[in-house]
């Protein structure tokens, strides 16, 4: 199961091999059902999670009821509530498994070990962070600059493997427009083919 782990941390920084597995035998594997949450609403998240199998979504619901997926993790990715796990604050998002799913998770405890027993760990979230940072900015610059249309096109092009484990509700939340209006966009697309 570490072994996904392992190698997401070989692309951002070298460790040596008593590192890497020190620094992996602190994370704990956790199983989570499909519809099930790892994190809800005004929950502090305790956790940094990364992603072994499966499909989460990260949402918030605004004041009129209406879900918006800030990001899909799927394998290979990170995930956590970083407002919340950093200022031990209520979360104001809900993590939810779209599929039977299994998370390596590492709480704060483990993580401040990381950074005062392996000092490389903190270059490796920091290049995350930056990266993640980087991908938040150019989605916000997207959604103020781009069509739904477009931003649908971009997001089936860079994530193909993630349209068919997708439902139109939950692609529609992430691109912030309604079903129908995917449905339009979708049925637009095809007839230009």
């Amino acid at each position: 199961m570490k072994t996904l782990l392992k190698q997401n941390i070989s692309k951002h920084i070298s460790l040596s091999k008593n590192e890497i597995e020190e620094f992996c035998n602190l994370f704990q594997l956790k199983s989570i059902k499909k519809k099930s949450f790892l994190l809800r609403k005004d929950e502090v998240c305790k956790f940094e999670g990364f992603v072994v199998k499966g499909l989460f979504r990260v949402y918030h619901i605004d004041q009129d009821g209406v879900e918006q997926i800030l990001y899909f993790a799927f394998e290979n990715w990170w995930i956590t509530d970083i407002d919340s796990f950093t200022n031990d604050k209520p979360s104001q998002l809900f993590i939810e498994a779209i599929e039977d799913s299994e998370v390596l998770l590492i709480s704060k405890k483990d993580k401040e070990f990381a950074y005062m027993n392996l000092p490389k760990i903190e270059k490796l979230f920091r290049v995350m962070t930056q990266k993640t940072h980087v991908a938040l900015q150019r989605r916000m610059i997207d959604n103020l600059s781009k069509t739904a249309e477009i931003r649908y096109l971009e997001f089936s092009e860079k994530y193909p493997q993630l349209i068919q484990r997708l439902s139109n509700l939950q692609i529609a939340a992430y691109l912030g427009i309604t079903n129908v209006f995917l449905s339009n966009i979708r049925k637009k697309i095809s007839l230009k083919k």
